[in-house]
């Protein structure tokens, strides 16, 4: 229960009850709660100012991680552009010069995207910079893998092109040295054996006794086993793709058929002298695209540096070929 409180008054000389107004009482009671809001407000600033909330400091520790979290990032980044530059650069200077393509120009690896603002709606933070930075960087780098695989899936094919290609060509001698008896006459102006007229010598004739295996030399496919071309007799040609036939003429007899696929090193034929023929020998030629070149150039699946020297040797005698 609240205290009355009395006055002495002086006029009638007596105590008398003091009654506060409902007004001052207002006044007195805005006064105060304003007061307790200026405090609290301060204190809450001063609090602000030099103590952080626990909201504070856990959007403080999410700040700091993400930054770490972009370090990481920019690091990594810069580790891909590193191995990427490296790819890039083996890509041009070995895998392409290699199989013969031309290089990607730098331009166009390191191409940027121009044209619209791809970035707008990136702006207007308190990190805009680093972000669209960071973006811009990321997709400059995305594209150029894009590049590079692009690259690549055209050398796996110009590698596949290139394996096929080499198991083609007609690389190795069609008769082992072991059955030779001798390398009768290369490529190239020969006296023939029945005019004795100087001509043109095709191919070259490997001296061999009758039924010695021929081999192929290189993967293709049979397309004539037969004797209805003049002079060769019975004799057989190989397509090996990329513009090579290879021809073994002169035969005894086939060990393969026409459409018939047929590896390098394979079984094909057994050497005669059938058609136009002195003595039993085979008469090989090969063609690049439908004209005769040199078979000499081609033995270095099969030969030793020694055998070779020996063998161009004796190619390059101008004596009396066999057929």
């Amino acid at each position: 229960m609240s205290k009355v409180k009395y006055y002495y008054d002086p006029e009638s000389l007596s105590y008398r009850k003091i009654e506060r107004k409902k007004r001052r009482t207002f006044k007195f009671a805005l006064v105060f709660f304003l007061a307790a809001a200026l405090f609290g407000f301060g204190i809450d600033f001063i609090a602000r100012q030099y103590f952080e909330s626990p909201k504070e400091k856990a959007l403080k520790r999410e700040l700091q991680n993400m930054e770490l979290q972009y370090q990481l990032l920019n690091k990594q980044m810069s580790e891909a552009e590193a191995v990427l530059a490296n790819v890039a650069d083996r890509d041009n200077n070995i895998y392409r010069v290699y199989f013969e393509a031309n290089p990607i120009p730098e331009a166009q690896r390191k191409a940027g995207f121009g044209g619209i603002n791809r970035y707008k709606d990136l702006e207007g933070f308190d990190n805009s910079k680093l972000i669209v930075e960071s973006k811009k960087r990321l997709d400059i780098l995305q594209k150029q893998i894009v590049v590079q695989s692009k690259s690549l899936d055209e050398i796996a094919v110009l590698a596949e092109e290139k394996e096929k290609l080499l198991a083609a060509i007609p690389a190795i001698q069609p008769v082992s040295n072991e059955d030779l008896t001798r390398m009768a006459s290369g490529y190239g102006m020969r006296s023939d054996p029945f005019t004795k007229a100087r001509k043109m010598h095709w191919g070259m004739d490997f001296t061999a006794p009758r039924g010695t295996p021929v081999y192929a030399s290189g993967d293709g496919k049979v397309v004539r086993a037969d004797s209805r071309a003049t002079g060769y007799g019975k004799h057989i040609r190989i397509d090996h793709g990329f513009g090579y036939v290879s021809l073994y003429a002169h035969l005894y007899k086939y060990n393969v058929r026409k459409n018939q696929k047929v590896k390098r090193g394979d079984l094909i034929g057994f050497v005669g002298s059938t058609g136009r023929s002195q003595a039993p020998h085979l008469h090989y030629e090969i063609f690049k695209d439908k004209k005769r070149i040199n078979p000499i150039n081609f033995y270095y699946g099969s030969l030793t540096a020694e055998e070779f020297a020996k063998l161009l040797e004796h190619a390059s005698l101008e004596n009396q070929s066999l057929d």
